[in-house]
């Protein structure tokens, strides 16, 4: 095992009270060290009361309805949950003292010392192929956490024991934790994919990209990056990866190691698994099982169980999940997709008749590539959230009927009155979630709530 840097000094400043940043807060508390959490959100906001609680029970002075900033002056390092900006107040004021700043995702790593790390990233198929790469360590035998921006934050592995040492981590890692790394270097890195998302947080697709490529910068001769050997869409391509990894590459035709040609998945010379056995359908999935079989070869599983892997795994919540099918309309929760190259996927599952529910928060995207798909897929679609006014301009051209839901609730409604036998209601925003629920995962278990109380 590399070793791993140690941990900044302490007091620490633990920003931003979700998921991340309560796992973070409590595995500094759980080494002894003094730990002030903060978060700009009201008590009355769902479930910060009963975090704070938490912490509080564990030693963690609390503070709810503040930036912080008269914090920073305590505080020698700052933990920043991902859902923090760089610009943030606070963020500048520990800067400007001197203190370290590092995301969650990097904490958990360095507490975590003697267990490797495959890290997973790209715009879409991260929480896919996430999930797949844990499920084919598991047909092999072998002892995996899946943690990151999946659900599980990495430092909540150090609690309630900790991991055994032959575990291997396997996290998704998204641009805003990887933008907040220092010395983060797994093991092994994986480049699924690369287009326009998130423009409002990073500004320019360039800084969204080297961002990305951030998994890459700091791993060494002996360790694996995995990534495309081609980019489409990527204007110009990307730049070399960085770093000093053993380069593995996957796509179509021969000369990736992990290819797809004459209908079956192949390294390097030897065929894996047919392509139609693959667990999961669509032509994404060919690419996510790709990217899954060539982390896992390139770092000596058999390869009779990562085909194993490959055949049978039943894949994730909030994407293409079939939750229903009702009067023979089948009701589609991919809540996950929240960039419009995400939902152009999921239009794609289906050959047509869709009435497509979007909408939520925009993020500065480009909705127009969205129109030819929805022109040749959409019965009508559906338009929620702060986004609804420039989904419907950027989707005219498409010719189908658009109507203006507001919410989910009215969506749902207004889309079980209209479809009919053999349709499909489908649930893919093209949009973060955050004008009117906590996650992606709160809108996609709305949705499935209201399908079922129909």
């Amino acid at each position: 095992m590399k070793p791993r840097p140690p941990l900044p000094p302490g007091p620490y400043l633990v920003v931003g009270l979700a998921r991340s940043g309560v796992a973070a807060a409590l595995a500094l508390r759980a080494r002894g060290a003094e730990v002030i959490g903060v978060d700009a959100g009201r008590p009355d906001r769902p479930g910060l009361a009963l975090a704070a609680g938490r912490l509080r029970k564990a030693g963690v002075e609390v503070r709810l309805d503040a930036s912080g900033v008269d914090l920073a002056a305590r505080a020698r390092t700052l933990i920043k949950s991902p859902g923090v900006p760089q610009d943030a107040p606070v963020v500048q004021a520990a800067r400007s003292r001197g203190a370290t700043v590092l995301g969650e995702l990097e904490l958990g790593w360095r507490l975590i010392p003697e267990n490797e790390f495959v890290a997973v990233t790209g715009t879409n198929g991260k929480t896919t192929t996430t999930e797949w790469i844990g499920h084919v360590h598991r047909e092999a035998g072998l002892p995996v956490a899946v943690a990151g921006n999946v659900g599980t934050a990495a430092s909540s592995l150090v609690l309630d024991g900790g991991l055994p040492a032959e575990a291997t981590v396997v996290c998704e890692a998204s641009s805003f934790q990887l933008e907040d790394t220092l010395a983060f270097s797994p093991e092994a890195a994986v480049l699924l994919n690369l287009s326009p998302d998130h423009l409002d947080r990073h500004g320019t697709f360039a800084n969204y990209v080297a961002a990305k490529l951030r998994i890459f910068v700091n791993q060494g001769n002996y360790d694996v990056a995995v990534a495309p050997a081609e980019l489409p869409g990527v204007e110009g391509g990307i730049p070399a990866l960085p770093g000093c990894a053993r380069r593995v590459t996957f796509g179509p035709g021969p000369g990736p190691e992990v290819s797809e040609r004459a209908g079956h998945l192949w390294w390097e010379e030897t065929p894996v698994i047919g392509v139609q056995d693959l667990a999961l359908p669509g032509a994404h999935n060919v690419e996510n099982a790709m990217a899954t079989a060539a982390v896992c070869l390139a770092r000596g599983i058999d390869a009779e169980a990562v085909a194993a892997g490959l055949r049978t795994f039943a894949g994730v919540r909030h994407r293409l999940e079939r939750v229903a099918v009702r009067d023979g309309v089948s009701w589609v929760n991919d809540s996950k997709a929240t960039n419009v190259a995400s939902t152009i996927v999921g239009l794609r599952a289906f050959p047509g008749g869709v009435h497509l529910i979007a909408g939520g928060v925009g993020k500065q995207q480009d909705f127009s590539p969205l129109a030819g798909e929805v022109a040749a897929r959409c019965r009508a679609v559906y338009l929620i959230g702060e986004a609804a006014e420039e989904l419907a301009a950027a989707l005219e051209p498409a010719g189908v009927p658009l109507r203006m839901a507001g919410d989910l609730e009215h969506a749902v409604a207004l889309a079980r009155a209209a479809a009919g036998t053999g349709e499909v209601v489908l649930l893919s925003p093209a949009c973060s979630s955050f004008d009117q629920y906590s996650d992606f995962e709160a809108r996609g278990d709305h949705f499935r709530a209201l399908v079922e109380a129909g």
